[in-house]
């Protein structure tokens, strides 16, 4: 009979049967069914269908249409006693791995379901607790990680506030708090003791697949998140002595050769690494000895890059420590070693370098030839250094950090000192004459150019930066004017040009009239986006100076009417949404800081034309980049700057009012995506708080073209309304819900957006004008 049962319980989902009995909530825990299937747990063969009706059960209980974990106690009673009595099986030999996985996940299911109750720390949830770490500590790591989300969730209750609101007062939620962390600390001390040795390298490795160490790598990453799920409930410093233990005892058995077992050294390092942002920064009873250890490792591969990566992660404990200054010779004599060692810890020992640098820069700065010399083998790449040109950029981030430490003077010296690895070779390109500069791979100049750009960036003393500027211009110029054709080489060029007028702002002096001359007359000619963006940092910088007032309105008259001229119809958008997306950043960037020069322009109307054209093209960017260029227009009001502008903007758009709200309400209705509703929804609020009425008088105008198969009148209504209530100055936030209710029922199927869109004809900037 109890087999009937059970085969039937198994025939189809738990809660689904419960339902068809209709078996109320509180007499489930009696009912036949219920037992009939717990007492499937005893027999000799675990099936996996009893298996998976208990773990429907559990859900069930914790479930919230259940009434949730507190109605369901009673039969939360009967369930757990049963599942605890198979931890015993979990150590049993004679039982197979899949009988193992099926108990492991009910304990699995259990901690997720009963963690709110377990969190409270009982007698009781202890037990589970104890079942969960011996699933932990299976020697399989597709069992022992089940429980990684039980002990997550079980973390988040721990140390989060919300969790103990209930509690009471601040004292009484602390107390408690506390109290709890204590009763866990041994659980997770285990859990931290336990995982460590799943990171560790298999002895085969190397001969394994590539998704075989792809899963293990995936492995080490599960690992770490367990570890700080340790160290947020123990502490960082505790979990950091665990894990220096662990490390302590694999020196033991390590000898300084490569032939030696490095493998339990790197895991415990890996495990101290992961744990860096919970360890506090004058922690000065471990991590001293962690430090001085170091240097004592083999220099094997894998070893030596996390030796590398653990020096980088701890790089603000060696910065704040009193003994931090005393352990940098020897780690960065580790760092140089990595970087001679492999590709893998050349780069993990030029990240490094970089965090210490970055923190310990002031410390840094006396031994700035040491770091010179480093720099320069690298970068120039003749030495044994093994590091990469895209890691290179570590390199040069790091020197540029302790060169800004550096008084003004010296600064100017080190600053052309680490550009010359960069200089000297442009130089010698530019000396061999155009021909060969222009037959060069854009590979051998931008790697250059990338250099010089970073240097811009992080070397933070603005006249040093306007001062190499200056004397590279002529080199730069060499270049704008040879290559103007090459993207790559014009985009990695104008980012060096544009960290430059970043950092140096407008001590750049007569260099930024130069540079600006430069790429006006090239735009014409050769239409890179980046000559757009480059502008844009100059506007940014430059756009409310008077004195430079002139020579940028002959820029940006300049490069609009170009761009105006390429991008005609949606055709051209599509094909070159970065020169749409740069000019209409260009384009907000002068609304913003010089709307005197844009708005008086002859350039201006042809601009909105431009954006009118171009505004449902799919290419995200360069959409919201048009959108966000429209609001901006209707939101001048709210400049100071563009007050001023107001007539002469009215009298570009007013006129095409009609058909930028047709357009805008043909975007909202299936033009553009969803995605991009809520900057169209923006756009046309702005419209209508910018024009009132008029706006007001469009929109009717528009939605009357919506066909009443479409949307009904109550949803025009609806949608009308929003737009009357932003035009009379309502918060714009309470007005989406009717504006996404008629762009939801205008792309219900495909043959309404099909007829929607062919009323509204976004593309048709000709249809008869509304008066």
């Amino acid at each position: 009979m109890a087999h009937n049962l059970h085969r039937e319980i198994t025939g189809q989902g738990f809660m689904s049967l419960a339902k068809f009995l209709r078996v109320p909530a509180s007499a489930l825990s009696s009912h036949p069914l219920v037992l009939a299937a717990l007492s499937s747990l005893n027999s000799e063969i675990l099936s996996e269908a009893s298996v998976n009706v208990i773990s429907e059960l559990i859900h069930y209980t914790a479930a919230r249409n259940s009434g949730g974990v507190s109605s369901q106690l009673p039969l939360i009673q009967v369930i757990v006693p049963q599942v605890m009595n198979l931890k015993p099986q979990l150590r049993d030999p004679s039982k197979d791995e899949e009988d193992i996985k099926a108990i492991a996940r009910l304990f699995a299911d259990m901690g997720d379901a009963y963690v709110e109750l377990i969190a409270t720390g009982s007698d009781e949830s202890m037990l589970i607790v104890h079942a969960l770490l011996e699933v932990a500590s299976h020697p399989e790591f597709d069992i022992a990680s089940m429980t990684f989300n039980f002990w997550h969730n079980l973390q988040m209750i721990l140390t989060e506030r919300e969790s103990y609101t209930s509690s009471g007062n601040e004292t009484s939620i602390e107390a408690e708090k506390t109290r709890r962390l204590q009763v866990f600390s041994s659980s997770y001390e285990s859990l931290v003791s336990l995982v460590t040795f799943r990171v560790q390298y298999p002895q085969d490795f190397s001969d394994l697949s590539t998704e075989d160490q792809k899963d293990f790598k995936q492995t080490r990453y599960a690992v770490a998140d367990v570890l700080i799920d340790g160290a947020l409930v123990l502490g960082g410093e505790p979990t950091l002595k665990i894990l220096y233990m662990k490390l302590v005892e694999a020196i033991n058995h390590c000898g300084k050769d490569q032939h030696s077992d490095w493998r339990p050294a790197e895991a415990a390092l890996y495990c101290i690494r992961a744990i860096s942002d919970y360890v506090s920064d004058t922690e000065a009873e471990v991590m001293p000895q962690i430090m001085s250890l170091l240097p004592k490792l083999p220099h094997q591969p894998q070893l030596l890059q996390t030796v590398c990566l653990t020096i980088g992660a701890y790089s603000r404990w060696l910065n704040a420590a009193s003994s931090g200054l005393s352990f940098l010779p020897s780690l960065i004599d580790i760092l140089v070693s990595g970087m001679s060692m492999c590709e893998d810890s050349a780069a993990a020992a030029a990240l490094a370098f970089r965090h210490i640098c970055n923190d310990c820069k002031k410390k840094l700065c006396g031994s700035l030839d040491g770091l010179f010399q480093i720099y320069q083998t690298a970068v120039i790449g003749e030495g044994p250094f093994k590091v990469s040109a895209e890691d290179s950029l570590h390199l040069v981030e790091a020197l540029s950090m302790v060169i800004t430490e550096l008084p003004s003077e010296q600064a100017k010296k080190a600053l052309e000192a680490v550009c010359l690895p960069s200089v000297a070779p442009l130089q010698e390109m530019i000396n061999q004459g155009p021909l060969v500069l222009g037959q060069k791979t854009a590979r051998e100049l931008t790697v250059h150019f990338d250099r010089l750009a970073n240097i811009f960036r992080y070397v933070n003393h603005p006249e040093a930066v306007a001062d190499a500027i200056q004397r590279l211009w002529p080199i730069f110029k060499a270049i704008f004017d040879v290559r103007a054709w090459d993207m790559r080489t014009m985009e990695s060029l104008c980012r060096a040009c544009k960290n430059a007028v970043r950092t140096s702002k407008r001590l750049m002096g007569v260099t930024i009239g130069a540079m600006l001359e430069e790429i006006q007359g090239l735009y014409g000619q050769h239409h890179q986006p980046c000559f757009l963006y480059l502008s844009s940092e100059v506007i940014k910088i430059f756009g409310s100076d008077p004195t430079c007032a002139n020579y940028l309105k002959v820029l940006i008259e300049s490069l609009f009417s170009h761009t105006a001229c390429l991008l005609t119809k949606i055709q051209d958008f599509t094909s070159r949404p970065d020169i749409a997306d740069d000019c209409f950043l260009l384009a907000s960037r002068c609304i913003r800081y010089c709307p005197q020069l844009l708005f008086p322009s002859l350039v201006f109307p042809s601009l909105v034309d431009c954006a009118m054209v171009g505004i449902t093209v799919q290419h995200r960017e360069a959409s919201n980049s048009i959108l966000n260029f429209l609001s901006d227009i209707f939101d001048l009001a709210n400049s100071t700057q563009g007050e001023s502008c107001l007539s002469i903007r009215d009298s570009v758009i007013i006129p095409r009012g009609p058909t930028i709200t047709r357009i805008l309400v043909a975007c909202l209705t299936g033009a553009l995506p969803s995605s991009r509703l809520e900057t169209v929804t923006y756009a046309l609020l702005a419209l209508t708080r910018a024009y009132g009425l008029k706006a007001l008088e469009w929109a009717k105008e528009c939605v009357s073209l919506i066909p009443s198969t479409a949307a009904t009148e109550l949803e025009r209504t609806r949608f009308l309304q929003a737009l009357s209530d932003a035009a009379s100055g309502a918060n714009m936030n309470n007005l989406v819900v009717p504006i996404e209710e008629l762009s939801e029922v205008c792309r219900r199927n495909r043959t309404v957006q099909e007829i929607v869109q062919g009323a509204l004809r976004p593309l048709d900037l000709n249809i008869v004008a509304v008066s």
